[in-house]
Parts: C-alpha cells; structure tokens; sequence
C-alpha cells in the first residue's frame, strides 16, 4: 500500500511539471518562440539544407530534427499538442512511424497550426494525399519534372532545361515581404495544379507560359496534361481557422546549394551572384509561421456622438461614433496596421450601413454615421480578409428602439403648409361669420 501511495504521488509530481510543457501552444496574443517539428528522410539534409534551418533558428524557433519514420513520431500526448509547425522535408516517404499519419497532420492543422511540405519527382502517394487535402494535386505522372525552354537558367543550357529561373511571384507584401526580390528563383521539381473549387489555396510562385510537365528522359507521346500558368510551382494556404499551409514542389528550392547559386535566366542580361531562393524561403517561413501578415483586433466601441459610455441600446436616428483597434505582429512586437479598406457594417438580416474606416495610423479605426430609421437588433460587424493576411471577425449585437410617444417632434417642419392652410380656413370661417352675422 505505501509502495502505491509513494506510486502515485511520483506520478503527480511528474504530471504537474510535464502538464505545463505539453499545453505550450500558439497563442494569438504572443505568436513567437514556437517548437518545429521537422521531418526528413535523411539526416544528411540537416547539413545540405542548414541555410534555412539556420534562419529559423536565429528567429527564435525551436526546431526537433526526426526521421520520417522514426517510431516514436507523435504530434500530441494526453491531448495536447506537442509543437506549433510542422516541417516535412520528407517526399518519398510511404508511411511516418509512432502515431503520425496523413489524418493526424490534416487534423493538426485543423487545430490552427502551420505547415511546410516539400515534395519532389520521388513524392510518395502518401504526401501527395496530404497536399490533396490542402487543395494541391501533384501531376500523376511520378517521373514527370516542370520544363521550360524558355525561362530556363542558363546554367543549365546543355541540360534538360528543369533548372528553371522562376520570376512569376505573387504581389502581396504580406507574403513575401516589402523588399522586392529581384533575382529569379531556380526550382527544379515536380509541377501541381489547384483545386478550382478551393478558393483558400493559391500560387506564390508561378511557371511560365512556356513551361510544361513531362518526363525529360523521354518524348512526349502525347500533350502534357500541366502546361503553361496553369503550373504552380510553390502554393499557400490559409483555412479558415487561419492556420497557414506553403507546398513547394521542390525540396531543392530550400537546399543550400541553390541558396548560393549564381542564376542568369535564359534570354536576360541579368546576371545575378545569388539566386532569389534564399530571401523567397525566407520571408515565406516568416508568412507561414505567423511572423508577417498577422492582426489581431481589439473589441468594438460605440457610442453616442459626445458621450463616452456605450449604451445599452440605440433610438432611430441617433448619431453614433464606432471604433476598433488593429495591430500587426512584426515578428517581435505588435505594431500599429495601416490600411484603407476596413469597413464595419450596422446589420439586420442585411447591412443598413457599411462605411469605410479611417485611421489614426497609430491602429485605431473609427467612423461615424446615423442609425437608420428602422428598429430592431442590429449587428456591429467587422468582417477583414485580405490576401496574406489573418481574417478578422468581429460583432457586437446592439437594440434599435424607435421613439417614444413623448419624443416626437410636437411642429414638423415639412408640415408647415397644412398648418397654415388649417389656420387659413379657421380665420376666413371667423371673417365669414363676422361679417354673416353684423352685415345688413
């Protein structure tokens, strides 16, 4: 009996320390020092990808390096989550060891966590399930390879022409910084298309017209199913619960060696020391895992022009002020947003009001307008979603009442006519009366 008490006291001990690691998670509020899990099909890559695996590092992630089939894979113990990202560098990998599998990875993002997935002509049918899910369809043909011969590097003039010189990249600073990436971007993989009926998931960088997916060992016997814009070379995601995917097609892309590659693209003068790679990895890791493109919102408030506190409910008519705080998380700080396209709408079952807010530039948004001349429960309702960025949804129910009977104007102005053709006829009757009765 003291052996178990001595038992389960241990337990609780060790229960009440390791409770406190497990529940570490991404928290909105403070979107930094984040546990990574990476998983590789070959140590070896640590060394030949440690560029990018440096960069993480020096921005305060906690990266745990295992083998894809490593046995003691797990994502959760006791129901809580164990890391924040998930880094697969993985492709030909055919079944993760431990409890991973294609479902607890579509679950963990579903959980609101982030994820990398880098495939390559060795992509397993197992990761192409998992990009599947994001709405990523890698081409069928596993020994197929993006071609162009056209916007090739030249460093590969005598090849194949599958080292291409990428420079179709998506114009959203939120994604990939504010700093213009001027050399191209060399990839050399495997193509996929979009889901069209995912409007979540779109192309970073872009193949172009010229391109298409074939085998480069062998003649085409038919036309290529992927040619053309059609081609996304490297993909994003953001879900609804704004938890943040980025597919690539290349696991070369993230490599050290095209880090530092030199990289002139076939038929341009421009000759660059060092390819785009390594600034494009970059500042799409730092999209990825929160560190750009975040906001967070503060609540509503409203009130009544020349009041403070906000009211319990609204008469028709009133004039009103509203106003909401957004901030941006820079990576180590929360700053102020910036932007001209946030709008709040005054709804009931449709919006009676929708105005455009303005900014202090130092993160709040504010307007002010008229409640309509319909009574009801109304909604306050910020609704944000920008490419790149979270989305935000707020609302704030209010009533509407209408007037009382004693709030009512006693003279409408606009009835000032029927007032005094009212008056007019009680005056001539008295006239007419007058001179009626005293006339002979």
């Amino acid at each position: 009996v003291a052996n178990m008490m001595n038992l389960s006291r241990s337990v609780a001990l060790i229960s009440l320390f390791l409770l406190p690691l497990l529940s570490f998670s991404f928290s909105v509020d403070n979107p930094t020092d984040r546990r990574v899990l990476v998983l590789l099909d070959d140590l070896s890559l640590k060394s030949s990808h440690s560029i990018f695996f440096s960069t993480l590092k020096s921005r305060g992630f906690d990266l745990d390096f295992k083998l894809a089939e490593d046995s003691k894979l797990a994502l959760q113990r006791y129901g809580q989550y164990l890391y924040d990202g998930l880094i697969i560098f993985a492709p030909s990998t055919e079944r993760f060891g431990g409890s991973l599998d294609s479902k607890s990875i579509a679950d963990f993002v579903d959980s609101g966590r982030d994820l990398i997935l880098s495939a390559d002509t060795s992509a397993s049918d197992l990761i192409r399930g998992i990009a599947l899910e994001c709405g990523v369809d890698f081409d069928e043909d596993s020994s197929a390879m993006v071609i162009d011969h056209s916007s090739f590097s030249v460093s590969d003039v005598d090849g194949d022409h599958t080292l291409i010189a990428a420079d179709d990249l998506v114009k959203s600073h939120a994604i990939l910084g504010k700093t213009k990436i001027e050399a191209p971007v060399l990839f050399r993989g495997v193509a996929h298309s979009l889901n069209p009926t995912n409007n979540l998931v779109l192309k970073v960088l872009s193949a172009s017209p010229s391109a298409y997916s074939a085998n480069p060992s062998s003649k085409l016997s038919s036309p290529p199913q992927l040619t053309g814009s059609a081609i996304s070379l490297v993909s994003v995601m953001q879900a609804r619960n704004n938890a943040r995917v980025v597919i690539s097609g290349s696991l070369q892309l993230f490599s050290d060696k095209l880090f530092r590659s030199g990289v002139q693209k076939a038929g341009s003068p421009n000759k660059y020391e060092k390819s785009g790679n390594e600034q494009f990895a970059t500042e799409l890791s730092k999209w990825v895992f929160h560190e750009r493109g975040h906001l967070k919102a503060g609540s509503l408030v409203h009130h009544r022009v020349g009041e403070t506190d906000e009211p319990a409910i609204y008469r028709i008519k009133d004039d009103l002020e509203f106003s909401v705080e957004i901030l941006e998380w820079s990576g180590k700080s929360w700053e102020p947003y910036v932007a001209d396209d946030v709008q709040v709408q005054f709804y009931m079952m449709s919006p009676y009001v929708l105005k455009t807010l303005s900014t202090d530039k130092k993160g709040l948004f504010h307007t002010s307008f008229k409640v309509p001349d319909v009574y009801g429960v109304f909604q306050f309702k910020v609704e944000y979603e920008k490419l790149g960025y979270t989305t935000l949804s707020l609302s704030k129910q209010i009533p509407v009442r209408p007037y009382r009977h004693n709030e009512y104007e006693r003279f409408i102005p606009t009835a000032y006519p029927y007032y005094g053709a009212c008056f007019t006829t009680m005056a001539g009757f008295f006239v007419f009366s007058f001179v009626y009765l005293y006339h002979k």
